[in-house]
């Protein structure tokens, strides 16, 4: 079973075009521990379509175990800690840039728990801030997100409704999966 999100036919004004050849295929999304130890969690796709860049996100959700987490069954990684995926709740126009990935940060949302703790802390969320390397690389660091942010839906719907201000650090060496890879 898999989730696949698209974007290739929703247009958006505020596209940059750069850097065209460096997004274009399909890549894999990998979620790296403070060891470096990898674990694929699905597939990018990236098409240039004359306006810029749609993308499909396809997670293996058979790499995740279902926990019925604060009245709602969600989708986690298990490891030291539970590592849960946060669909964005509304649509977006799943578009990128080379220097602008906003729209798929949004669509790798995830929070953390301690297995042992009761319930979903939604102020635990985890936001990957992406950056193109000079290898064609995408790569993030996790941040802290309080996901109460996305409870009701933003004004506007063409931008990212998440920002810079928005997210926190924390100690990375706390966290079990720090780091982000799609390559």
């Amino acid at each position: 079973m898999s989730l696949r999100l698209t974007g290739f036919a929703l247009p958006l004004a505020l596209v940059l075009h750069t850097h065209a050849a460096d997004l274009a295929g399909e890549r894999q999304i990998y979620l790296i521990d403070g060891q470096g130890k990898e674990q694929a969690i699905g597939t990018l796709t990236v098409e240039a379509d004359g306006s810029g860049y749609g993308y499909t996100l396809d997670l293996d959700l058979n790499q995740f175990k279902d926990h019925f987490l604060s009245m709602k069954e969600m989708k986690c990684l298990e490891g030291p800690e539970l590592w849960c995926y946060v669909p964005y709740p509304y649509d977006t126009p799943r578009r990128i840039t080379a220097d602008d990935l906003r729209w798929l940060e949004h669509d790798l949302l995830f929070l953390f728990k301690k297995p042992d703790t009761f319930g979903a802390r939604l102020w635990n969320g985890i936001y990957y801030p992406l950056e193109v390397s000079d290898e064609g690389t995408i790569r993030g660091e996790a941040h802290a997100l309080d996901l109460n942010l996305i409870a009701s839906p933003p004004e506007d719907l063409t931008t990212p409704p998440i920002g810079q201000y928005d997210i926190g650090d924390f100690k990375l060496e706390g966290r079990w999966l720090p780091d982000i890879e799609i390559r």
